[in-house]
């Protein structure tokens, strides 16, 4: 067994030296990162983008299977996800944790060592950030500061009647990952050499532990001169995401069901755990694809962009958010994702109450 270290040997100060030992800076508009009081951040002629997100144990991961690795590179992609939906480039993560007791020095390890491979996959400085101490569990909060040409920023609001709805890959894998990671976690419960099934749904299982930032479609976007008119990424489900655009945009939209990419196995698992297929591609969240909207004489662009698809198009608001089924039939969009702040009766939890113990397979190197 690989020797654990209690966080208390080092101190808050030398488990930040440890966690950020050897960083280098990739893009010049990091002045300075990591070793002062703040990070020195330079950009000229460009707009800025910023962007946090905030992890709460028990709420948006569960470490019975969530790999500590796999959560550190997790956290890190969602941001890039954002800067990504702005039509920008991320460049620059803080990160801040809440440690409970019941973690070591090698668990925050394997995590930063994933939130450092997301950085140096994605090309962004991992620059500041804070520990403290915290009662329930572990808390992963990261900003990130990105950068995008002043005529190229894309934002919720710029949808037009007649634009192009696409999205970018498929939709609803990441919550049938989750549906399977759950259903293995109940079925093992209190078995001590439980194998997980999870033979023919390794996609699913990537999506949800391993989601990344759709990067790639935003360069084909430039590469094939489209600035889309409105952008989201899918985090809550496309209905959500669809709702939000329209509301800003002050417009309406008609999606159309046998348009909607599914994947292969997305299929099969809605169907062994007897849940309508186009209800989870509308609502699951955490796909962290692209949702756009573009004008109607890209549309021809659009269709040679390889992992862009067609699903609809805005309409006049009066007409309202639909979904148009096979048969024609037209269905109110509603947001249905996950909630992340259940009914203050849910949330009552005495505040000594740790959660699972980490594994040792969640400081491996995955």
């Amino acid at each position: 067994m690989e020797q654990q270290t209690e966080i208390s040997t080092l101190g808050e100060f030398g488990l930040i030296d440890r966690l950020t030992q050897g960083l280098t800076s990739v893009n010049s508009s990091t002045v300075k990162g990591v070793g002062d009081d703040a990070a020195v951040l330079r950009y000229p002629d460009t707009e800025v983008l910023v962007s946090t997100d905030l992890l709460v144990e028990g709420v948006h991961f569960d470490l019975t299977y969530v790999p500590l690795k796999h959560l550190g590179y997790k956290a890190a992609v969602v941001n890039f996800s954002d800067i990504y939906a702005m039509n920008g480039t991320p460049r620059q993560i803080t990160v801040s944790l809440g440690i409970s007791a019941r973690f070591t020095v090698e668990h925050i390890e394997a995590l930063y060592s994933g939130l450092r491979l997301a950085c140096e996959i994605y090309g962004v400085d991992l620059v500041g950030g804070d520990t403290t101490a915290s009662r329930s569990g572990l808390v992963i909060s990261v900003t990130c500061v990105g950068d995008a040409p002043k005529d190229k920023v894309v934002l919720r609001s710029g949808a037009k009647d007649t634009d192009l709805i696409c999205v970018s890959g498929d939709l609803g894998s990441a919550y049938m990952g989750l549906q399977l990671l759950e259903r293995e976690k109940n079925v093992g419960a209190g078995q001590k050499d439980f194998i997980p099934k999870f033979e023919g749904k390794e996609y699913l299982i990537e999506r949800q532990l391993k989601p990344e930032a759709r990067r790639d479609i935003i360069k084909e976007l430039d590469k094939a001169g489209i600035v889309p008119t409105a952008m989201m990424d899918v985090s809550d489900g496309l209905s959500s995401e669809l709702l939000h655009i329209c509301k800003a945009s002050d417009c309406g939209c008609r999606i159309y069901e046998d348009r909607i990419p599914i994947d292969y196995q997305t299929a099969v698992m809605a169907e062994e755990v007897n849940m309508n297929l186009v209800t989870a591609a509308l609502n699951g969240g955490e796909d962290y694809e692209l949702v756009f909207t573009a004008p109607l004489h890209a549309h021809e662009a659009l269709n040679k962009l390889e992992g862009v698809k067609i699903i609809g198009h805005i309409t006049k608001p009066e007409l309202g958010c639909a979904l148009v089924t096979r048969d024609g039939v037209e269905m109110q969009l509603r947001a249905q994702g996950f909630n992340h702040m259940p009914a203050t009766e849910e949330m009552v939890k005495d505040a000594e109450d740790e959660p699972q113990q980490p594994s040792e397979a969640d400081s491996d190197e995955k």
